[in-house]
């Protein structure tokens, strides 16, 4: 930011600087020799607006640039009572910063104020409203009502800014379109994937449920007593249980028990299969 807002001052922007090399010096007198920045700014107005534009371009230096606006309102209150050097370097600031809209209700309030209206800089202060707010903002409604009201515009002004506006208006209009355009490829290309994903995860289901209803005609074709001993081997197993030690015994016995009880709840005398040795 060092130096930028300054050049940028300098490329030919609507106000111009105020010949005021000695009210600064005055200004840089003051705060040296006092080191009070609230009573140097109370001095006279052209101090103050003075000050706040050096306090400006200090705090942008050092890449403070959020504390602008808020730092200039605390000695000038209302938007409405800035200086329009103040105003100006407030805009440029933030559109430097690619930050418009902190200006947007700032320099509303500014140009709608009937007082202002009188400045010389008036006309200069609503063509950078206009072209580093609204129109970077996409507010081409309010852009237009505020160039059809500004008196200090002729015809002629006012149609070459009303044009202006039309083509920014048809610039933005055709980026809405292209980012549209990009959205709706990457959601038809989502569809797609998640269309590819949902047909892979229906042949993964359906693959697993045959394998299961093969297991499942599988199993009931084992010899009932080959599985129940298979079943309680496999039990010795993972447990490890000894069936020769006395402690086994109870536990083999209510094992036994729980099989016949669930093998005649489940089979009834004329569906029961027969048991294959």
């Amino acid at each position: 930011m060092k130096g930028e807002l300054s050049a940028a001052m300098m490329k030919g922007e609507p106000a111009a600087w105020p010949p005021a090399a000695l009210l600064l010096e005055e200004a840089a007198d003051l705060l040296v020799l006092h080191r009070d920045f609230a009573a140097a700014v109370r001095s006279s107005a052209e101090v103050k607006c003075s000050l706040c534009v050096v306090g400006i371009q200090a705090l942008a230096e050092m890449n403070r640039w959020r504390e602008v606006l808020s730092w200039v309102l605390q000695y000038y209150q209302v938007p409405e009572h800035l200086p329009p050097k103040v105003l100006e370097l407030c805009i440029l600031l933030y559109s430097k910063v690619s930050e418009p809209q902190v200006m947007l209700e700032v320099g509303s309030s500014w140009l709608r104020d009937q007082t202002n209206k009188s400045h010389s800089e008036y006309g200069s202060l609503m063509e950078l409203y206009l072209l580093h707010v609204l129109l970077p903002l996409g507010r081409f409604e309010g852009a237009e009502e505020l160039v059809r009201g500004c008196d200090a515009l002729d015809n002629e002004q006012q149609q070459t800014f009303l044009r202006t506006i039309c083509e920014r208006r048809c610039q933005w209009t055709q980026q809405e379109e292209m980012h549209s355009g990009a959205e709706e490829q990457q959601d038809a290309a989502a569809e797609t994937v998640l269309g590819a994903l949902s047909q892979k995860l229906l042949t993964m289901l359906t693959l697993i449920r045959r394998a299961l209803r093969s297991m499942s005609s599988h199993f009931y074709t084992l010899p009932y007593k080959k599985m129940l001993l298979a079943t309680f081997l496999l039990y010795l197993v993972v447990v490890r249980l000894d069936p020769a030690s006395p402690t086994s015994l109870p536990f083999i016995y209510k094992l036994v028990q729980l099989f016949r009880q669930a093998w005649a709840s489940v089979f009834s005398p004329m569906h029961r299969p027969p048991i294959q040795n």
